[in-house]
């Protein structure tokens, strides 16, 4: 079977990669696991032997076929769920209370897991954000330039809307990056897998969920105006954006880019005040 360039499929078949994606998981005795896009099963053959419960997520109908058939009761395999979903319609609070109801003795967020097709991480990663809640951690592989972005730290050149809005749903690191020959068949970039800890910081921070990702938009809005022009843009007062940045001590003349998160919701506060 080979891929089907439509749906962004780039199987993995690196051993070696595979034993390390799933051992930057953790410990999966007494987890559910959530595995998105698994293809022909490189993965999920791992992942079956050491999760307590394995859900499956693959659109592709004639993939998924196949994979109910190898993970199936049939087959002595009883902790594996394959389901043919569009993951963005895949609701994980759902899978996470229905994993409290059947062990309510070991209740957890889920984990996730996946090597994400390339057309549509950014809308995946965000899905995941908004789900944040019902969620653990996850090890996601990603085109290179994606993953830059998604780790970047201020005032680098990847930093950026996407940077400040995952961060703000937890942490995030790089693990490793694999060339296209890992794959089958090869893509015509390098891929990389990152590691994002969910912990949502708006209670921290002190900033309102909706509002603030709106704020963020704003700001990151054309990327070679400054922040206060950006800010104008989006119809707030050169009066107020100037109390506002001398209030949270930020330049007059600072880019987005520039600024931490920590930043960004003292600026928020501050425009809060009337």
């Amino acid at each position: 079977m080979t891929g089907k360039p439509k749906l962004g499929q780039n199987f993995l078949r690196d051993q070696q990669a595979i034993q390390r994606i799933v051992a930057a998981l953790g410990d999966l005795s007494s987890s559910t696991v959530v595995e998105i896009g698994p293809g022909k099963g490189a993965i999920t053959d791992h992942l079956a032997s050491k999760a307590k419960h394995l859900i499956a997520i693959e659109l592709d109908r004639e993939l998924a076929w196949n994979l109910q058939e190898r993970f199936s009761p049939e087959k002595g395999i009883t902790n594996v769920t394959v389901t043919r979903q569009d993951i963005l319609q895949f609701d994980f609070a759902a899978a996470a209370a229905d994993a409290a109801k059947s062990d309510p003795g070991s209740a957890q967020p889920l984990l996730v897991v996946g090597n994400l097709p390339y057309y549509i991480t950014s809308p995946i990663l965000l899905h995941l954000a908004a789900q944040a809640a019902a969620l653990d951690r996850a090890v996601l592989m990603v085109q290179r330039e994606v993953a830059d972005r998604v780790t970047a730290k201020p005032g680098t050149r990847e930093y950026g809307l996407l940077s400040v809005t995952l961060q703000l749903y937890g942490s995030t690191e790089p693990l490793f990056t694999l060339p296209p020959e890992a794959f089958n068949p090869p893509p015509e970039v390098h891929s990389t897998v990152f590691r994002w800890n969910f912990s949502p910081r708006f209670a921290e921070l002190a900033v309102v969920e909706g509002p603030f990702i709106t704020f963020l938009k704003q700001a990151f809005a054309q990327k070679r105006k400054t922040l206060s022009n950006n800010l104008r843009a989006a119809k707030l007062s050169p009066a107020q954006i100037a109390q506002a940045f001398e209030t949270a001590g930020i330049p007059p003349l600072a880019r987005a880019e520039t600024l931490s998160v920590e930043q960004f919701a003292h600026l928020w506060r501050a425009l809060q005040q009337k």
